[in-house]
């Protein structure tokens, strides 16, 4: 029986459908998080407790274990773990991708460093250290733009800006933010053009370098800013197959420039009012939260069965192609700080035609707070119909039950 050591850190939302997954293709798991499992005792060489912040000393623990208890598999499920995969996978000749290629995707400076080398179409960007003026950063990339951090994820002290004073302003408050996450707060930060346009995510599978298309999703609710909380995906896209085609080409160009070859991929993209696709970003782990539970494939494999089956080295061919219904997950946003009381509306939401599940995943005496300083989305709402147009208008019914209460 093969064993595949899933990186789990103890916030992500990941762990039922990765660990569902391995029960489904009888794998064995080892369980590395960065704090020590309920049940770890009695787990032994199959729980692991490593600091995903140290990612040289995390791969040495994993070595080390499968010294003791071979390994067929490392697989990082958010983007804490990717870079202690990728190094384990290189020191143990497993699958997967350089290390290096994996930390230009955690490094949003080093990530566009390396598409403008490529010639890879994306936004004009400047890097902003502590004692650069942020203005000069806007006015030079011209306004609006964005001001971002080079870490975090999920939008998470994004902020877009129209003058060159709210940048130095906004540079302030993402480095406030930075800090409150523990992370460097004295290091770079991204000034980038505003891309006007739709934007869309592509979800895929690298195979030796190649780039398998698992699915591409609209994101019909603007993101203009000046924050941006995403709502609504909906797959099969309704873009025409032309701009598909060069958004495809444009992932597959990123990938290839920060030098990854294996495993899932999933990148945010603008599509410009004359069609063009504009990188924004690409991350070396799968869509994230409970929005893969949306997508289902041939013989109904989920997302994070493909991932086990491509990083054990199991068939996948012919399990790529996405069923034919369309699908599509609301991420319900966090639109106020406070204490969460209560959220109302469920029932009736899950009662909506062509709704499949709903989840709140905050529970109730949990701080909230939305973005830019916000981490968490306040729970999920999936939805399947024959078209696009009902998946949206099923997961917007939805949204309209949906009340939160609250202290």
């Amino acid at each position: 029986m093969p064993t595949v050591a899933l990186l789990l850190p103890t916030a992500t939302y990941r762990a039922p459908d990765f660990l569902a997954a391995a029960r489904e293709l009888d794998v064995d798991v080892v369980v590395v998080s960065e704090r020590r499992q309920a049940l770890a005792g009695s787990m032994g060489d199959r729980a692991l407790v490593a600091n995903f912040d140290r990612p040289d000393a995390a791969a040495a623990e994993l070595v080390e274990l499968a010294g003791r208890s071979p390994l067929d598999a490392v697989v990082a499920v958010d983007d804490q773990g990717v870079t202690v995969a990728a190094l384990a996978s290189e020191r143990l000749g497993l699958r997967g991708n350089p290390a290096g290629a994996v930390a230009a995707t955690r490094d949003k400076a080093r990530f566009r460093r390396a598409l403008a080398a490529a010639g890879v179409r994306q936004p004009d960007f400047r890097e902003v250290g502590p004692d650069d003026d942020p203005g000069g950063a806007a006015t030079d990339v011209g306004l609006p733009c964005v001001v971002k951090p080079v870490a975090l994820s999920g939008s998470r002290g994004v902020i877009r800006v129209d003058n060159a004073s709210d940048a130095r302003e906004a540079a302030s408050r993402v480095r406030a933010i930075l800090d409150r996450a523990g992370e460097a707060c004295d290091g770079t930060l991204l000034v980038e053009r505003f891309v006007a346009g739709r934007e869309i995510a592509v979800e895929g599978l690298l195979r030796a370098g190649s780039l398998e298309v698992l699915a591409v999703f609209d994101k019909p609710d603007p993101l203009d800013g000046p924050y941006f909380a995403e709502t609504i995906y909906v797959t099969p896209s309704r873009l025409p197959a032309s701009v598909l085609d060069d958004a495809v080409g444009a992932v597959a160009a990123a990938c290839a420039a920060c030098g990854l070859v294996e495993g899932p991929v999933h990148a945010e993209l603008r599509v410009d009012g004359g069609g063009l696709a504009w990188t924004l970003e690409v991350a070396a782990r799968s869509i994230g939260g409970h929005c893969s539970r949306a997508l289902r494939f041939a013989t109904d494999t989920t997302l994070e069965e493909l991932i086990l089956r491509h990083a054990l080295g199991l068939p996948v061919d012919a399990l790529l192609q996405r069923e034919t219904a369309a699908a599509g997950v609301l991420m319900l946003p966090v639109e106020h700080a406070g204490t969460l009381t209560g959220v109302h509306g469920v029932e009736e939401a899950k009662a909506v035609t062509n709704i499949t599940d709903v989840e709140i995943s905050i529970p109730p005496g949990r701080e909230m707070a939305p973005l830019p300083e916000g981490d968490r989305y306040l729970g999920f709402v999936l939805a399947k119909a024959p078209t696009p147009e009902e998946v949206e208008a099923a997961l917007r019914e939805a949204w309209g039950h949906v009340k939160v209460e609250l202290a």
